[in-house]
């Protein structure tokens, strides 16, 4: 995927980016694999706000993406098409029994491929296997942790992790992040890399794109008054007046560790992310 930069002439066009979408082939979604996608802006059943800076944005409908690959018949793609929901691409396939699902598109899938899923498949981009008979060193997108219930795992653009070893009924996968996690062998992973592997690169280069994506604008603490935020106070530009910055609550915002230590799945963790 390539990437356009544009020339400054507004102060808005500075710096800014976007792709070229030379992937995509179909503009238009498959209205039977659409629902249409409700609005919280951020607030609960109470309507509280629960998370902040949220709300506005472009209108978008959700693409029904098939995580679970259960359909076992070849597959063959119709098409690559951009979706709103996330910043990887989806494929447009349909099975020899006529059922048509999206999928993440990994790097080199084109329109006419065929995919399946199977522990029979070959070690092909866009193939979904058990881990059990995926080779050693294969690296992998899409991965479940939970037999049959979809893939939570590795599913942002440009991102695969890599099979290391098996041991047993545990296999040895290191994620994008550097931890490397035990995954049950029977679960299921697809092989090769997403695609839109420059996602990462791509500049808004104006406050009004990140307003399309209903994200509001977040102020800074240190401006604020004591009685809204810890930093709030003091004539002038004053230090925060903490070992540390905090959230408006009081806890730390830099360094604080949210994973219980009791965790069930603690045991599944070989190496964590930060170890050197």
């Amino acid at each position: 995927m390539a990437t356009r930069v544009y020339k400054p002439t507004t102060p808005g066009r500075r710096q800014m980016s976007v792709p070229t979408f030379e992937e995509v082939t179909k503009k238009t979604p498959e209205k039977s694999l659409i629902v249409e996608l409700k609005k919280n802006s951020g607030r609960n059943n109470l309507g509280r706000i629960t998370v902040r800076h949220r709300g506005g944005g472009n209108k978008k409908k959700y693409r029904i993406i098939d995580f679970k690959r259960q359909n076992a018949t070849p597959a063959t793609v119709l098409a690559i098409e951009y979706d709103p929901n996330r910043n990887p691409y989806i494929a447009l396939i349909q099975h020899e029994d006529g059922k048509k699902a999206y999928v993440i598109a990994p790097v080199g899938l084109k329109v006419g491929d065929t995919i399946m899923s199977s522990p029979d498949a070959d070690i092909k981009p866009g193939n979904t296997l058990p881990i059990a008979n995926i080779p050693v060193g294969t690296f992998i997108h899409n991965i479940e942790i939970y037999p049959g219930k979809g893939a939570q795992l590795v599913r942002t653009a440009g991102s695969a992790a890599q099979l290391m070893a098996k041991e047993g009924d545990l296999a040895q996968v290191r994620l994008p992040s550097g931890e490397v996690r035990y995954i049950r062998m029977d679960c299921k992973a697809t092989i090769g890399q997403i695609g839109n592997v420059e996602a990462e690169n791509i500049k808004r280069g104006k406050a009004g794109k990140t307003r399309h994506l209903g994200i509001r604008p977040t102020v800074r603490g240190s401006v604020m008054n004591p009685v809204d935020h810890p930093h709030g106070g003091g004539e002038g530009r004053s230090p925060i007046g903490r070992p540390g910055p905090v959230t408006p609550w009081g806890k730390p915002a830099l360094g604080y560790k949210t994973r219980n230590k009791k965790a069930r799945t603690n045991k599944f963790i070989v190496k964590r992310r930060n170890d050197k």
